[in-house]
């Protein structure tokens, strides 16, 4: 049986790092972070590009989860409306998968800190800090499991979802 891992939460809060760390720790696993998806400049959200990003999301996932290659798959993205990950679900062919939802979450200050870094280091520009902070209340009304990263390294966190 595969094994999904769909794992939401706001921007700046670890999603990736965590994704790739948790890679390396499970048995025949592949990785797909969202953003690839959308990597775009402009970046442009109106319905059209928002269907596209869904379909391009859904596909590449439904190719991991039907290869022989691969027994855990691992897909990270904002998804911070429940809409988001039934859609995705819905687009999947998830026979013989164990599906595991989760979302990151840590405290305000912390998440401000974590993006303040990467404004400093050039990879997110100031406007993220807003828009992150108003995705991050929507996570607690979310049919996921929370994990609080706000005191654990992105190893740790890795390493509680490994044992999910």
């Amino acid at each position: 049986m595969k094994t999904l891992y769909l794992i939401g939460g706001p921007m700046g809060v670890g999603k990736t790092t965590v994704c790739r760390l948790l890679k390396k720790k499970l048995d025949r696993a592949v990785f797909l972070d969202g953003d690839w998806c959308w990597d775009a400049d402009p970046f442009v959200v109106n319905d059209e590009t928002k269907a596209m990003v869904l379909d391009n999301i859904c596909h590449v996932l439904n190719n991991f989860l039907s290869c022989t290659a691969y027994e855990n798959v691992i897909f990270c993205w904002v998804m911070h409306e429940q809409g988001i990950i039934d859609a995705i679900q819905s687009a999947l062919r998830l026979q013989d998968c164990r599906v595991i939802t989760i979302s990151l979450v840590c405290r305000r200050d912390v998440l401000v800190s974590r993006l303040e870094k990467d404004i400093c280091g050039g990879l997110r520009q100031p406007d993220v800090i807003g828009r992150s902070l108003d995705r991050l209340s929507c996570y607690a009304g979310l049919d996921t499991l929370k994990l609080d990263v706000s005191d654990q390294t992105s190893e740790q966190a890795a390493r509680l979802i490994a044992k999910l």
